[in-house]
């Protein structure tokens, strides 16, 4: 489970960490977190290893990459978590492959692994207002309000997660798509 995101305090509740909120919402304050070659952070989590690139969201395939050839992980084994301003807040969709969406960080991973049958779960944070940059807003700051209703969808997020690890991704997708 990769969660997507930009390192360090300056993007930690921002739009675009969406992924590394997951993760951080199922590693809790237990996890023994381990660098891994400077480009990115694991932790061992139920059997899987919980993952956050730390090479900002642009570069996130060379992490993922490098991390899945040193564990024998092959992409179709992989769940990317990311932010997704195409999906209404709060919305999450969970699929088995695809297009980057225009997502960086899922486009270099999608570049760095050579397929798109990497499996997903996508987190609304969107719309995208009228005349902002998407940079802008991925990288800005939710209101208190969709605060709220976005820790909520974490919290959905990270139970997805864990019925793809249980039941399989396609009884998960049943369930929370």
């Amino acid at each position: 489970m990769v969660g997507l995101g930009n390192p360090g305090p300056r993007y930690a509740k921002t739009r675009h960490n969406a992924g590394f909120r997951v993760v951080s919402a199922l590693a809790g304050d237990e996890a023994c977190w381990r660098d891994f070659r400077g480009l990115g952070r694991y932790a061992r989590w139920a059997g899987a290893l919980l993952a956050q690139p730390m090479t900002y969201m642009n570069d996130s395939g060379s992490f993922v990459a490098a991390l899945c050839r040193f564990h024998r992980v092959p992409a179709s084994d992989v769940l990317v978590c990311f932010d997704d301003i195409s999906l209404p807040l709060g919305r999450m969709r969970l699929r088995p492959s695809g297009s980057s969406g225009g997502q960086k960080g899922m486009e270099s991973i999608i570049a760095s692994l050579g397929t798109a049958g990497i499996p997903r779960l996508r987190l609304g944070v969107g719309p995208l207002p009228p005349g902002w940059e998407a940079t802008d807003f991925v990288l800005g700051r939710f209101s208190a309000a969709e605060e709220d209703v976005f820790s909520e969808a974490v919290e959905r997020g990270a139970e997805a997660v864990r019925a793809v690890l249980e039941d399989g991704l396609e009884a998960a997708m049943n369930e929370y798509n």
